[in-house]
């Protein structure tokens, strides 16, 4: 169906640059003739605390990885019902915003609107036009400020804003059939997402037997000392962390400007760089060409990388080996770099800290106080204790999980870039149906009469939701 989409009988020029032509009957007014703003606040700051992810819109924030500490209180901060649209004023460039389907509380720094009584706009296609890459280009323009981390959306710039209406029959023929398309890409990458999980897992029993066991199956064992260890082979230490290092070090958090460093520039690490034994050098953010680079925190080829704090609880402790460089990079507050001693082998140290025991060790020690859930503290990674076999058995394992979890790597690697493309054919098909650049109203006409959106969390790599310092901040 979604390759039989054509373009509209008729357009017209509407003026602007991210829009383009239009079909001939929609309209093109500015946002203040659609929304109001609305600033009602709580007396009780009991209501449903809500926050903004930047793949979910407002969402309950008890669903979504936000790994800053809570307020005390929530009393004055912002009220939002249903339909209302609410904006992340310093994140709306990053898709930081969204309308509501909830009524709660929200964050004083954000903008609250409400369509106009009068104005002929569904909230659900708000939504999806004011989340598209199309109109991103307009929240860009308009969000000022020096840095990119600090770019503002006020009102008065958001209500000035151009925003195209289509007929009202047609905006929920748009909706029912964007619902009917993400669903069924939902669950495409919602399948893929799940082989790769069980390829993880087998991959994970094929490390950890070899880093706890060792290569010989005859070998003699004896109790670790450790219940969640087990034993492990008889001529094997089990040694602590600080020991097999000679020191670890942690990165620095410099404003950036952009989002990959270009030509000669610099940038600095993001939190997702290592992700279940695979570092990505293009998770960074440009540096300013003003910032005094520290040349104990650049990263080189063969570092061990570790994420000390993370989005997501379940990529902190990931760690990866940096094998390539394409960028001049230096590390982030937020990422770990252990420096072992001559007498470890690295490659097997990467893979039993990608083992089932280490993680066990890294769950303990996140799971202590509220607002700690998803930052690894260096004193709890320094005692980690690992099974320890003599160097030159260590190499020879570590070459034999090389072998083989290559083709399991492999297998992941290609699913996971399936998952990025058809995110990316998700992302062109919004924008090209809400800008009116494919002609869904047969389409949506055809579909059955219940169609239910299927809009489960996509489990993605890295954390989905928007943070910033000013977030918890009462105004």
């Amino acid at each position: 169906m979604i390759a039989d989409l054509n373009p509209y009988p008729e357009y017209k020029e509407s003026g602007l640059p991210w829009l383009g032509q239009v079909p001939r009957c929609w309209e093109v007014k500015r946002a203040k003739s659609i929304f109001q703003r609305i600033d009602e606040r709580s007396t009780t700051g009991k209501e449903e605390l809500l926050t903004v992810s930047s793949a979910r819109g407002i969402v309950p924030r008890k669903t979504a990885n936000v790994t800053m500490f809570k307020a005390e209180s929530y009393l004055g901060y912002k009220l939002c019902w249903p339909g209302d649209l609410v904006i992340n004023s310093l994140w709306a460039w990053a898709g930081g915003l969204g309308v509501s389907r909830h009524h709660g509380i929200i964050s004083s720094a954000y903008g609250v609107y409400r369509i106009r009584p009068d104005a002929a706009m569904t909230p659900a296609f708000v939504h999806e036009v004011v989340r598209s890459s199309s109109f991103n280009w307009e929240l860009r323009v308009r969000s000022k400020g020096v840095w990119i981390s600090r770019l503002q959306l006020t009102d008065i710039s958001f209500l000035d804003a151009p925003m195209h209406m289509p007929p009202p029959a047609e905006q929920a023929a748009i909706v029912r059939f964007l619902d009917w398309a993400n669903g069924r890409l939902e669950r495409a990458i919602r399948a893929k997402r799940k082989v790769v999980t069980l390829l993880n897992e087998q991959k994970q029993a094929i490390i950890h037997r070899a880093v706890t066991r060792g290569l010989d199956l005859s070998a003699s064992l004896k109790p670790s000392g450790i219940p969640w260890l087990g034993d492990i082979p008889q001529h094997w230490e089990v040694r602590r962390l600080r020991t097999l290092v000679h020191r670890i070090d942690q990165g620095v958090s410099p404003l950036a400007v952009g989002f990959l460093a270009e030509g000669d520039s610099w940038g600095v690490l993001k939190s997702g760089c290592v992700n279940r034994g695979v570092f990505r050098e293009t998770e960074h953010k440009q540096l300013a060409r003003s910032f005094e680079i520290d040349p104990a925190i650049v990263v080189r080829v063969g570092d061990v990388l570790i994420s000390r704090a993370c989005g997501s609880p379940t990529l902190v402790g990931s760690v990866g080996r940096v094998k390539s460089l394409r960028y001049q990079l230096i590390l982030s507050d937020k990422t770990f770099r252990a420096s072992f001693r001559d007498c470890v082998d690295v490659d097997f140290m990467v893979f039993a800290m990608n083992g089932r025991y280490y993680r066990h060790q890294v769950e303990q020690a996140i799971s202590g106080a509220e607002g700690m859930a998803n930052n690894l503290p260096l004193s709890s990674l320094r005692d980690f204790v690992f099974a320890i076999p003599p160097t030159a058995e260590a190499a020879v394992i570590a070459g034999h999980l090389e072998s083989e979890t290559a083709g399991l790597q492999t297998a992941i690697s290609r699913l996971e870039r399936e998952i990025e493309l058809l995110r990316e054919y998700r992302t062109r098909l919004v924008a090209d149906v809400v800008t009116g650049k494919l002609d869904v109203r047969d389409a949506a006409a055809r579909l059955p009469a219940e169609v239910a959106p299927d809009i489960g969390k996509d489990d993605a790599d890295t954390s989905d939701e928007i943070e910033s310092a000013d977030e918890e901040a009462v105004v």
